[in-house]
């Protein structure tokens, strides 16, 4: 059966798209075939995985507005197994277009519905705001990943997070689950990061993943070069907390 992650977190900059591209990566070396999809207008998960937004002839948003197919957007990336749903810049429209549209907040559950069956994983790269598209992506998953960085007011976005996962719940007739938070950004040597850490896992006991993502400099590197951190850096700390991330979520389907 397909799980459908979504990787949402309100607050900008945490992680979410380091996770989002390189979490399918270490999913496919445990032999899972997997879609990763891009639902922000900003198309740094697209841009990540070489494929240049401006140069797309069709994306997620006509699939969305119900122009094309969702499996005629469908790319392959470098990796076998892994494949990408990408966007281009015109996905932000789809915040005004999509206001009118009937059904508009299960657009993209509509879109996946279609072509999840193919895949054990579909993972959804969120934008960064509670809007029409984040909605979208959170009716649309089974499960949510929290990526949270390990700086003061962390915790205070995760609590609203997930009161709207409550919510939407409540009034969507959905049933999605939180997966976990994962630390990211994580300096064991900074007196900080430690002290995220364990009021994390002290406020939201069975919700942190063990694994944490350091803060490594090829991880904010490697977006550049349209590579992910395997291929960019293939010794970095990072890619061992990856394939232990994978491990786990796995682990917890």
């Amino acid at each position: 059966m397909t799980r459908v992650i979504a990787i949402a977190n309100q607050k900008g900059g945490v992680g979410k798209t380091a996770i989002a591209v390189n979490l399918p990566v270490f999913l496919t070396a445990f032999g899972k075939k997997v879609l990763l999809v891009d639902t922000d207008p900003q198309a740094n998960a697209t841009f990540s995985m070489g494929i240049k937004p401006r140069d797309l002839n069709v994306s997620l948003y006509e699939a969305l507005l119900g122009q094309i197919s969702p499996k005629d957007i469908i790319k392959k990336t470098q990796f076998l197994a892994f494949d990408i749903m990408p966007t281009s810049y015109s996905l932000a429209g789809a915040n005004i277009e999509l206001v009118n549209m009937e059904n508009r907040e299960f657009r993209l559950k509509d879109v996946i519905d279609r072509v999840k069956d193919d895949y054990d994983f579909v993972i959804i790269d969120c934008p960064p705001s509670l809007g029409i598209l984040t909605l979208n992506a959170l009716i649309a998953a089974d499960e949510i990943l929290i990526p949270v960085q390990c700086e003061y007011l962390a915790m205070e976005g995760l609590g609203q997070l997930l009161h709207n996962v409550k919510l939407i719940n409540e009034n969507m007739d959905r049933d999605i689950k939180i997966l976990g938070s994962v630390m990211t950004m994580y300096n064991r040597k900074n007196k900080v990061s430690m002290t995220i850490a364990k009021d994390l896992r002290r406020s939201f006991p069975g919700y942190v993943f063990d694994t944490v993502i350091p803060r490594v400099v090829a991880l904010s590197e490697s977006p550049v070069t349209g590579k992910t951190i395997l291929r960019h850096s293939p010794n970095s700390k990072a890619v061992h907390a990856f394939r232990e991330l994978a491990r786990e979520i796995i682990s917890k389907g």
